[in-house]
Order: C-alpha cells, then sequence, then structure tokens
C-alpha cells in the first residue's frame, strides 16, 4: 500500500497534474522557441549565397526612410532605451518589496550588486568604494545591452563604436581628472618607472604614456569588436541554414553552438570592461604602486 502511495505521489505534481505531460509542455515550448529563434535569423534571405552579416549593425530611423540626424530616434535609440528600463526594472521594481527571503529579482540584483562591488573592493582598494555606482551603472548597463542584442532582429548596441568609445573615453577622463585632483603633480609618477635603471627610465616613461592614451581606444574597441564579430558569425551561418533550408541541420547547430558562446561572451566582456575600469581607478588613486 505505502509503495502504492509512493508511486502515484511520484507520478503526479502537487496539482495533480502527470509529471510526463508537465514535461511534455516544457520541451514543447523549448522546441517552439528554437524555432522562432532560427525563424529571427534566417528571415530575410532569399535562398542564394547573398548574406550580408553586417547590415545588422546599420543604424536606421525608426520612422520613415530619411537620413539619421542627431536628434533622429533610431533603433540604437530604441535599444539603449530598452536597456535603461530593464536596468529599472531588474534594480527599482525587482528591490521593492525589501524582503528577508528575496525573490527571484531580488537575488539577481544583490549578487550582481556584491559581484561588482567586491570587485571594485578587491582589485582598486575601500576607497574607490565612493565610486562604485558608476562603475555598477557601466557593468549593468554593458550587461543588458549584450544580451538584449542576442534577441532575433534585435539591434546590439555595443557593437558599434560610437557607443563604447562614450563610456571608454568617459572612463579614461574620469580616472585622469581624479588622479590629478587626488595626487596633484604626484599622479605623474604613474609614468616613471622606479624601479628600472636610470638611464632607461625616460624610455619606459614615453612607453608607458603612450601606452596610458592608447587605453580609452583599446577599452571601446575591445568591447565593440567582440559583439560585432561574433554576431557577423552567428548572422553566416544562419545564412547557411537558410540557404540550405530542410539540409541544413550542420549549420543550425553551429548557430546554436555559437549563440551559446555569444552568449558567455556578451557576460565575459561586461565583466572585462568593468575590471578594466576598476584597474584604472586603481592607477589613479594609487599612481605609485
Amino acid at each position: 500500500m505505502k509503495e502504492d502511495r509512493r508511486v502515484a505521489t511520484e507520478s503526479t505534481n502537487s496539482d495533480g497534474t502527470p509529471q510526463g505531460n508537465g514535461k511534455m509542455v516544457a520541451y514543447g515550448l523549448v522546441a517552439i522557441a528554437v524555432v522562432l529563434f532560427i525563424l529571427g535569423l534566417v528571415d530575410g534571405y532569399d535562398g542564394s549565397l547573398s548574406i550580408h552579416p553586417m547590415d545588422q549593425f546599420e543604424v536606421a530611423p525608426l520612422f520613415g526612410d530619411g537620413p539619421v540626424g542627431l536628434f533622429t530616434p533610431s533603433n540604437v535609440t530604441l535599444l539603449m532605451a530598452a536597456t535603461v528600463l530593464c536596468i529599472v526594472a531588474l534594480m527599482v521594481l525587482g528591490t521593492r518589496g525589501r524582503a528577508v527571503v528575496p525573490s527571484r529579482s531580488q537575488s539577481m540584483a544583490e549578487l550582481a550588486y556584491g559581484f561588482v562591488r567586491k570587485m571594485v573592493e578587491d582589485v582598486a582598494g575601500k576607497d574607490a568604494l565612493p565610486y562604485f555606482p558608476y562603475i555598477f551603472t557601466l557593468f549593468l548597463f554593458i550587461l543588458f545591452a549584450n544580451f538584449l542584442g542576442l534577441i532575433p532582429r534585435s539591434f546590439t548596441t555595443t557593437s558599434h563604436i560610437a557607443v563604447t568609445a562614450v563610456m571608454g573615453f568617459g572612463v579614461f577622463f574620469t580616472v585622469t581628472i581624479l588622479g590629478f585632483v587626488k595626487n596633484g603633480a604626484g599622479f605623474l609618477s604613474l609614468f616613471w618607472v622606479t624601479s628600472a635603471p636610470l638611464a632607461i627610465r625616460p624610455v619606459l616613461a614615453i612607453i608607458e604614456l603612450i601606452s596610458y592614451l592608447v587605453r580609452p581606444i583599446s577599452h571601446s574597441l575591445r568591447l565593440a569588436g567582440s559583439m560585432m564579430a561574433g554576431h557577423a558569425v552567428l548572422k553566416v551561418f544562419a545564412g547557411f541554414t537558410g540557404v540550405l533550408g530542410v539540409a541544413g541541420i550542420a549549420p543550425i547547430v553551429g548557430v546554436i553552438a555559437i549563440y551559446a558562446l555569444e552568449t558567455l561572451v556578451a557576460a565575459i566582456q561586461a565583466y572585462v570592461f568593468t575590471i578594466l575600469t576598476c584597474v584604472y581607478l586603481k592607477d589613479a588613486l594609487h599612481p605609485h604602486h
């Protein structure tokens, strides 16, 4: 009798629905999502090998077909606004309850907050914590922008150097001004390698100065290049899928694999941009180290 009850309990959920039916529904939803995902990627191909993977990065106006001006609403502004709304939804709406036992959204917000705060403290020191809100905002913006760009038929704002350059040069000017404000002329000691022989210190100072001035360029190009390259490869494989039709099993597998890799890259690039910002902030606060 106990064995029969145990079997009956295991074969049903708490609401009396058989577990097999629930699994079938879940598998069906996943299959539909995969099909819609593939169709979203291959949409627009006419069955020929005329694949244009760079068209997805074209800035287009939201209304009409005219040129994109300084104040023209475009797909870039739309996705950047969506990124901001996602951040507000997570950090404001998701944590408004401030429950002792957090909800899923509150847990995600707290994990992100703790992760970036510990990064700032470990890399730049406790005296860098007053600048944590700025770094945390950069991390969330890049992370959500990267993830929103993974939606088929969407737009990846962080694939444009115009967007990443604003963030990269913003970090550069912020830490440079902060370095002079905190240390005065002593900030220049960052370029004077005291551990090297005196004869080669001027040469090293020039090299250090050049590498410092190149920071905003490498900081912004790394993010934009990584996102653009991955999405272009993803679109090429999706084009092969559209060309081959039913025979495009191999490209479909490639699309899924590259999409998984791009999901990982989206998170890693947000982390890399943030941790480099912490490193630059450390140099501004402690140029003598």
